[in-house]
């Protein structure tokens, strides 16, 4: 049996027997989650919880003064935070932002890849912060939670690698193998974590590029065409791809020839949600 058929005969067996080992929210996220979840909570209960971790706190008071949001006053404090932009905003915020942890290893290659797929979903995710701001409905702050999940497969698929170190010597079958499975695992991961349908559907549905299940667009459409503009024209594994035949364009009502890099005001707003989130 080839080195490719053996691990990804594992890799199948441990998804179909419930062995394949799935990452947990971090401590904080789930606290925050908790927290939220309490109909009386304040933004100042929820400042606490948040509180007990400096960097993410820094963090979200820095998504709160930047331009993303509008405000004429400088935040200083996360309750003047929370209170700007509101508790479900921070709430998948803190969520998205406290996942960056979880993409590190001590495995050179795998850590390597981690940070690769990290960097690639926070870009993922401002692109879709624009789109679902400028040509949806939807919650932006869903959208780029949405953005920042819908790699979250690729960690256990890695962790199961690093076991296997003859497999990160080959890279273009390691590829292959997360290509062809990250998304199932990563709808499994959301599942556990009781993500919101909405969101579980994300992992799979944004590489189907034939996908058209509605009328108007959802998460999984902001994150395929957010997907697609992530890579300069004419780059990256979707290259040669025919968008025209890409019916989350459509339902965004954007043209499937739109380049976010040439659109200046929209590549302003993406930089702006990248350093934000950064």
């Amino acid at each position: 049996m080839s080195l490719e058929k053996e691990f990804l005969a594992e890799l199948i067996d441990a998804i179909t027997n419930d062995r394949l080992t799935l990452p947990t929210l971090p401590e904080v996220a789930l606290k925050i989650r908790e927290a939220v979840d309490d109909p009386d909570v304040s933004s100042g209960g929820l400042a606490s919880v948040i509180g007990q971790d400096a960097a993410l706190a820094a963090r979200i008071i820095k998504v709160a003064n930047s331009p993303l949001m509008r405000g004429a006053v400088v935040v200083d404090n996360l309750q003047l935070a929370i209170t700007r932009m509101g508790i479900t905003f921070v709430r998948n915020l803190a969520t998205g932002l406290a996942m960056e942890q979880m993409f590190q290893a001590t495995h050179d290659a795998v850590d390597q890849r981690l940070r690769a797929s990290w960097e690639h979903s926070l870009e993922v995710a401002s692109i879709s912060h624009v789109l679902a701001s400028n040509f949806t409905r939807l919650k932006p702050d869903q959208a780029t939670l949405a953005g920042l999940v819908h790699e979250i497969g690729i960690l256990p698929i890695l962790t199961l690698a690093e076991e296997n170190p003859q497999i990160l010597e080959h890279e273009a079958v390691l590829d292959k193998i997360i290509s062809r499975l990250h998304g199932k695992v990563g709808r499994a991961i959301l599942k556990a974590w009781e993500f919101p349908d909405e969101l579980r559907a994300v992992p799979v549905g944004c590489t189907d590029f034939t996908r058209d299940e509605s009328t108007t667009a959802d998460y999984v459409d902001v994150v395929t065409v957010a997907k697609l503009q992530s890579y300069p024209e004419g780059e990256g594994p979707y290259a040669g791809l025919d968008t025209a035949t890409v019916p989350a364009f459509r339902k965004l009502g954007l043209s499937h020839e739109v380049d976010f890099h040439q659109v200046d005001e929209l590549a302003v707003e993406v930089e702006e949600a990248k350093q934000a989130f950064a």
